[in-house]
């Protein structure tokens, strides 16, 4: 393997001792400081996969096309959930009426399917809250994500980051576009502006990309 740390999109997961795990999901990245934190990591068989977070330490080696993991990732058995559902009470505002009666209710259950009715007062209603399980201040940038220029255009998509391994921070986005020939190339980080989970910001013109040379897929 490359000792240069790169992270292609849709890249397979191997253990340490050369077990398939899984496919790259997601990268995730201090937006601020452009230091790789994490690998997100979709793992299981169709119809029962996760998606797992494991540290950037545990990367061992990566290539363009298989990331291998350290022996201390094991098969990522106990490593948390990328997203997880919790179940929050929702204390709601009461707002007594003129004419004395309680706050209003929700109506729970299908009487038309002998499933019985239950009123759950406003103030205990339970709502379900998507908690991402990566560091605070950090994105989980999906690889694809779009690429936009200073002035809104889509010039691509991010088909690989590039990171310096001796401090796991981002150098460069390889950046991709077309559908049969595509074309590539290497954005250097200090251009990106923003990122987010679907959408990279760069504060150049698509002109400065455009004088950018061409980079082969496969390099």
């Amino acid at each position: 393997m490359d000792t240069k740390v790169q992270f292609q999109k849709s890249a397979t997961i191997l253990s340490a001792n050369g077990k398939q795990l899984g496919s790259l999901e997601r990268v995730v990245v201090n937006p601020s400081t452009h230091v790789l934190t994490d690998i997100v990591v979709r793992t299981g068989a169709l119809l029962k996969q996760e998606e797992k977070v494991v540290p950037i330490e545990l990367v061992a080696e990566t290539n363009r096309s298989q990331i291998a993991l350290r022996e201390e990732a094991g098969e990522l058995k106990g490593f948390p959930l990328f997203e997880e559902q919790r179940i929050v009470s929702e204390k709601g505002n009461i707002n007594p009426s003129s004419s004395g009666e309680s706050s209003s209710s929700l109506i729970v259950g299908y009487p038309s399917l002998g499933t019985p009715v239950v009123q759950v007062p406003s103030e205990k209603r339970i709502v379900t809250h998507i908690e991402q399980n990566i560091p605070e201040g950090t994105v989980a940038m999906k690889e694809g994500a779009k690429v936009i220029t200073a002035e809104g255009k889509n010039i691509g998509s991010v088909e690989r980051v590039l990171a310096d391994p001796m401090v796991d921070q981002v150098t460069d986005l390889l950046v991709s576009r077309g559908l049969f020939t595509k074309q590539a190339k290497l954005i250097p980080i200090h251009w990106v502006m923003s990122m987010g989970e679907d959408k990279v910001h760069l504060r150049v013109s698509r002109e400065s990309v455009e004088d950018l040379a061409d980079v082969p897929l496969a390099g």
